[in-house]
């Protein structure tokens, strides 16, 4: 399997991708739960909502049909469950004897409402599309599991970056559903600081481009631009991008191509609901909840989460099973992009699996 250039990975937090040939481990099955009459938590509503969604291996139950080997792995903000199906975290996770091995575990990787082959504003509706947080979107994963799925139980929920957020607001609001909690790449906390004023940049530069004419436009917005500057600085790593680009000419292509990239990829009202769909996420009051073992994974280099803000040190006390761990900066650190680099982290999961065995 082709390994993706290291500055296009960094910058996986908002970036979808698909899936890479030669994988090693069984093909994934694809495949679409329609939610009717779906309820908002702004009290909006969608007679159908589609979750599209990945499976890996086969389900698992013991004797009181409980599902003992199930995983649910969530993406981040902009990408789609396909996103994770990469070599730096699939291949290192996923394949014959390591740590969430196929052959063993069954693997659910869902595309978030508003992503990937889920409902979505570009589907038709644009800014008539419900406006859901990230509730709402840990909702529809938990009906996916026990609706559609016949997942009872969870041995393990981990995400990155946004699905990070998703594993805090898991294990509060089921807390008896999973054996152990992993969020890569992120907080316990409302976004506030400079990760909200740079979200509002975004927000920002969408809807108040005249291109963007509330949503109803016939091109993508230039506002478009704007954001995609924004994501490469909130995604990288200076030390990688020192390594990446170390001319001047470098650094210039670079950055075209990675403005490209994205651009080629955004759609302005899908992205807007995106980012916005954090608006009110806050776990922190209700951190006392959780109950299975957590363990909590940033990285020193991670513009979006700094380590001298102290949150995760703090926040993590009140986490009667909790416990977190903020890697320092390497040349294997990729910046908010090392959550999809397994390799630097997946000791940890180990460690995890191994304290939360039942």
């Amino acid at each position: 399997m082709k390994t993706p250039h290291p500055h296009l990975a960094l910058l996986s937090f908002f970036f979808s991708t698909t899936l890479l040939s030669g994988a090693n481990y069984p093909t994934p099955v694809e495949g679409d739960f329609i939610l009717r009459d779906f309820q908002f938590k702004s009290g909006e509503s969608l007679p159908e909502l589609k979750l599209h969604y990945r499976t890996i291996g086969r389900l698992q139950k013991n004797q009181l049909g409980v599902a003992a080997n199930a995983v649910l792995v969530l993406h981040g903000t902009g990408g789609n469950g396909a996103s994770l199906l990469r070599e730096s975290f699939a291949d290192v996770l996923f394949g014959p004897g390591k740590l969430l091995d196929a052959e063993k575990y069954f693997i659910i990787l869902p595309d978030g409402i508003g992503h990937g082959q889920s409902s979505k504003p570009s589907d038709g509706s644009r800014m008539r599309f419900p406006h859901y947080t990230y509730d709402d979107m840990v909702l529809a994963q938990f009906r996916l599991l026990t609706e559609k799925l016949a997942v009872n139980h969870l041995r393990l929920v981990m995400g990155t970056s946004m699905g990070g957020m998703h594993t805090w607001v898991w294990g509060e609001t089921y807390p008896d559903f999973t054996d152990a909690l992993m969020p890569l790449a992120s907080l316990p906390v409302e976004i506030a600081g400079r990760n909200r004023m740079q979200r509002c940049m975004i927000l920002d530069a969408i809807r108040n481009d005249p291109d963007w004419n509330n949503g109803n436009y016939v091109k993508q917005p230039r506002g478009l631009l704007t954001a995609a500057y924004m994501l490469i600085i909130m995604g990288s790593s200076p030390l990688q991008m020192q390594k990446n680009a170390p001319t001047r000419a470098a650094a210039d292509k670079l950055l075209h191509n990675s403005v490209q990239n994205y651009l080629k990829r955004l759609d302005a009202n899908d992205f807007l609901y995106q980012v916005d769909a954090s608006r009110d996420y806050n776990p922190a009051p209700d951190l006392h909840k959780i109950q299975a073992p957590l363990l909590a994974v940033n990285s020193a280099d991670d513009e979006i989460n700094p380590p001298e803000l102290g949150i995760l040190e703090r926040e993590i006390k009140k986490v009667k099973n909790g416990r977190c761990v903020v890697l320092p900066i390497t040349d294997q650190t990729r910046g908010h992009g090392t959550h999809t680099f397994a390799d630097v982290w997946q000791k940890h999961l180990g460690e995890l699996l191994e304290i939360s065995k039942k």
